[in-house]
């Protein structure tokens, strides 16, 4: 999923298209949303 740099609203159109632009606000930065897993860290 990516997410609107202005509006911050998520985008759900394919990326690989050429010329994408936010549906709210016209923007054209976006940014890749981390995936939302748990990590488990050993102490040592």
């Amino acid at each position: 999923m990516f997410r609107c740099a202005v509006c911050k609203e998520r985008i759900k159109t394919d990326m690989s298209t050429v010329g994408i632009q936010c549906e709210n606000c016209g923007a054209k930065v976006f940014y890749k949303d981390p995936p939302n897993v748990k990590k488990v860290l050993k102490a040592r």
